[in-house]
């Protein structure tokens, strides 16, 4: 069992920056795909980026240009950069890989 944990979210004023870290407790070379998740109150959880074994990345619309997701295989990491961020980007942040969840991280964007 792989156990992800996610660091770096808070309070962070409109147009300032996080970056979000997730350290797995084992290889992540084993999943293709690692992703960064967020849930919003009263909303369902989405995916908000992606990125490939190879590099690959994929992002919802919503954060295209803003956000940057990355991984670190010798480090067992994954990041995520956030960049101007807005208030409708607050919500609890969980990494993942396939049936893997993190416990979840608030960022909280003031207006």
């Amino acid at each position: 069992q792989v156990q992800l944990v996610e660091s770096g979210g808070g309070l962070v004023p409109a147009g300032g920056s996080l970056r979000l870290s997730c350290v797995a407790s084992g290889s992540i070379f084993t999943f293709n795909n690692m992703n960064w998740y967020r849930q919003a109150p009263g909303k369902e959880r989405e995916l908000v980026a992606q990125v490939g074994r190879w590099g690959s990345t994929k992002y919802a619309d919503s954060v295209k240009g803003r956000f940057t997701i990355s991984r670190e295989d010798g480090k067992n990491m994954v990041s995520l950069q956030m960049n101007r961020l807005k208030p409708e980007d607050s919500a609890v942040y969980y990494c993942n890989a396939l049936q893997h969840w993190g416990q979840g991280i608030q960022v909280t964007v003031s207006a």
